[in-house]
């Protein structure tokens, strides 16, 4: 055992310490737990997982999210499935990773809900040492570092991969933060949406999102657009009417974040249910002819 695995006892509880827990180090919490208990990292078990197998773990699918008028929307339908079953009706995708910021999941499940209890500790415990919050870029960065850091497992099918949304208190604005499965991170302009239904999903916001949007608009075309994902997608689900089960909802603002309690999602989705039962498409965008032509 090393030196910073050196046993001092226990605490008050019974709990063992180590000479780590008790020295200053990093304000990373997830680059001290490699250092001092890396199997506890998501995907950090070493077990070889065949492909076939990890194709039939759950999984969670689709989550868009737009920026509007003082904020930014992340909406996640409720749907996992495993293989072609539906293992659960009801996962939550969509986390509060603090404050001001928000985070949403798409592939294998258990490791994905892992990396987003990692994230909130590492948040939770820079805030702790350096007595400020990291900048929202900062937070996209250590998120990024987190999904590089389960590359191991994505090349055995374990992939996980997030959606970063939140309030940038220095810009005054809502950003979206998109990664890739090696850690790449970009920032998205508008909206974005990931997981087996994001391209029907994106799709459906292309038409309706509009620069500028007041969050109640904002939050009815991320319905929308859930609602055309499941129309298309067998993986994700719609609005539940008969079960009450029905997307998260999650709008982070100057005001913080905050989730939208079931009874006013479930309002949203009774809109989008009742204009669907008029017009099964959805709505669509008005053409504009060009000037001097007959529309």
């Amino acid at each position: 055992m090393g030196k910073e695995g050196i046993l001092l006892g226990t605490d008050s509880i019974g709990r063992l310490l180590t000479a780590a827990y008790l020295t200053a180090g990093t304000s990373s919490f997830s680059e001290f737990l490699a250092s001092t208990a890396p199997a506890l990292l998501p995907g950090a078990d070493g077990l070889s997982v065949p492909n076939s197998l990890a194709s039939q773990l759950p999984h969670g699918t689709t989550i868009v999210s737009a920026a509007f008028n003082g904020g930014v929307v992340m909406a996640g339908d409720r749907r996992a499935t495993a293989g072609n079953m539906i293992s659960q009706r009801d996962i939550e995708k969509v986390f509060r990773s603090d404050e001001f910021s928000c985070i949403g999941i798409a592939g294998v499940a258990g490791i994905g809900i892992d990396l987003v209890k990692l994230f909130q500790v590492e948040l939770e415990h820079y805030e702790k040492l350096e007595g400020r919050a990291l900048s929202l870029e900062g937070k996209a960065n250590r998120l990024a570092g987190m999904v590089r850091a389960n590359l191991g497992g994505a090349m055995q099918g374990l992939v996980v991969v997030p959606v970063f949304a939140g309030y940038d208190t220095d810009e005054g604005v809502g950003r979206i933060f998109s990664f890739d499965v090696a850690g790449g991170r970009y920032e998205e302009q508008r909206y974005h949406s990931i997981g087996s239904g994001s391209v029907f999903a994106r799709g459906a916001l292309k038409k309706l999102y509009a620069d500028s949007m007041e969050p109640a608009a904002a939050i009815l075309a991320s319905m929308h657009a859930l609602y055309d994902a499941a129309d298309d997608d067998a993986a994700t689900g719609g609005p539940d009417m008969t079960r009450r089960i029905y997307p998260i909802i999650a709008t982070v603002t100057a005001d913080g974040f905050r989730r939208l309690p079931d009874e006013e999602a479930g309002t949203y989705a009774e809109a989008v249910v009742a204009d669907r039962m008029r017009e099964p498409d959805g709505p669509t965008s008005p053409l504009r002819p060009p000037p001097g032509e007959i529309g």
